[in-house]
């Protein structure tokens, strides 16, 4: 009886992967519908007011009208403030063939919320890119991410970030400064230990790597290394299966210390000896900790042949305002 009914099952499993494929490319052809279709219908609103056909007086009552007579024609989806999105959508893409299909149309109207061209392009570029969620993407957007990772960069980099999103073709570009682990909810003022954080991390593993970014995979945390007959532990450790390397992570619950570097570097040397395996990169080390004396950070790397990355973290969402100002104080200055 088993044996008929095997077939049977994998029928039942062959048609149940079909239905799903086919609903979810339903879904996304509607959704690219729903997406072209408010394109099309920004551009008729832009055109027809540029076009002067409207009066002065009437034009500031322009959305309001048409919100009132498109809703009474066809129903729901044209509130004044859905018809200003609209339009702000055609003003802000130009080009329909910028569009992207992967894109909901929930995806532009929270990227529209950006305050510059360069964020909207770099947002639509990473969106499409790591295939973020609405979710993930408004977090994304709260934590200020192009704004942080801009900063690293000269004028070049910050233009270069904005229209083809973040690249990471060397250790360095793994660094934001701060990470953001808002997530963790651990109170700005708790004086917590580096256990408690790393447990924070493991339990909210899945946000930890989507803020540290596109290419880690998890391997191991405490990983145990004998050196010398003794036993040392690192706090997390990952592979990058893009720069195809380990990442080793330290957590400091304060001020990264030269020491701190010193280890560091002690585990890299460990892992190029007895870790690395052929086709592997050298590995590269990350200390997070919630303070950095910059001064100290360039003595204590200075003559460190291994790829040691220092790099701030905090557990709340930054202030805007001081790195939009930070950001154009630096394009500025360039």
């Amino acid at each position: 009886m088993e044996t008929q009914l095997k077939p049977y099952n994998d029928l039942i499993h062959q048609i149940g992967i079909l239905l799903s494929e086919s609903r979810q490319k339903a879904i996304q052809s509607v959704n690219t519908i729903l997406v072209q279709t408010y394109w099309e219908i920004g551009q008729h609103i832009v055109e027809y007011e540029q076009k002067g056909n409207i009066r002065a007086e009437y034009g500031s009552q322009l959305l309001d009208n048409l919100s009132k007579d498109l809703t009474l024609n066809f129903g729901k989806g044209f509130s004044r403030s859905n018809l200003f999105q609209i339009r702000q959508f055609y003003l802000r893409f130009p080009k329909i063939q910028t569009l992207s299909g992967q894109l909901t149309w929930s995806h532009y109207t929270e990227i529209l919320k950006a305050d510059s061209e360069l964020e909207i392009s770099f947002y639509t570029k990473q969106c499409e890119k790591e295939r973020w969620s609405v979710r993930e993407l408004k977090r994304q957007m709260k934590s200020m991410l192009f704004h942080r990772i801009a900063l690293s960069k000269d004028k070049e980099g910050v233009l270069k970030l904005a229209t083809e999103g973040q690249l990471i073709e060397k250790p360095e570009d793994l660094i934001k400064d701060p990470f953001v682990l808002e997530f963790l909810n651990i109170p700005e003022q708790y004086q917590f230990q580096e256990s408690e954080l790393e447990d924070k991390i493991i339990v909210n593993l899945q946000q930890f790597i989507m803020e540290m970014g596109k290419g880690f995979a998890f391997i191991g945390r405490q990983y145990r290394m004998s050196i010398g007959g003794r036993h040392f532990y690192l706090d997390l450790l990952f592979y990058h299966r893009i720069l195809k390397c380990f990442v080793l992570i330290d957590l400091k619950r304060g001020e990264i210390d030269h020491q701190d570097v010193g280890q560091m570097n002690l585990y890299l040397n460990y892992f190029k000896k007895e870790e690395a395996t052929e086709g592997d990169n050298e590995p590269v080390g990350i200390i997070l900790g919630a303070y950095k004396n910059h001064i100290l950070v360039e003595y204590a790397t200075g003559n460190i042949t291994n790829k040691v990355l220092l790099s701030k973290y905090q557990l709340y969402l930054p202030e805007k305002e001081q790195l939009q100002h930070q950001l154009s104080k630096l394009i500025e200055n360039e």
